[in-house]
């Protein structure tokens, strides 16, 4: 399977709550740019997936566990790596480190659906390769 992916997020004032620490909810946010960027770095336009393909992906489980906060202006490094990559389906372990501080773990699992009538479909042979390559 791939290697650990890594992307650098800084905390900003907007992600944070009453209390100075990043909201929860923020944590699908930055998880979301890191598989996006992942994509990029892939060579895997998603745009160009729904155009080309007419494929899109689509979030269908995401599990997460908060280990210790992060705070304003605290850079964080978001990791992603694959866990299984299935015929429909992607599961990503995905991670946010403040230095050697693991501040939250997630799994999530993406599926590949048409994108005009939202059902399962394959996963494009070329993006899968690409996947499977990063």
């Amino acid at each position: 399977m791939p290697s650990v992916f890594s992307w650098p997020v800084r905390v900003y004032y907007e992600d944070t709550d009453a209390g100075g620490i990043v909201f929860y909810a923020n944590y699908l946010k930055f998880f979301e740019r890191a598989r996006t960027e992942w994509l990029r770095a892939a060579n895997v336009g998603q745009q160009a997936l729904r155009d080309q393909d007419g494929a899109i992906f689509v979030v269908k489980n995401a599990s997460i566990d908060y280990h210790a906060p992060a705070r304003l202006d605290d850079e964080l490094n978001l990791t992603l790596s694959i866990e299984k990559l299935g015929h429909a389906s992607v599961q990503f372990l995905q991670q946010a480190w403040h230095g050697d501080v693991l501040l939250a773990s997630a799994r999530v699992k993406v599926g590949c659906v048409d994108a005009a009538s939202l059902r399962p479909r394959a996963l494009p042979d070329a993006t899968a390769a690409k996947m499977r390559a990063a």
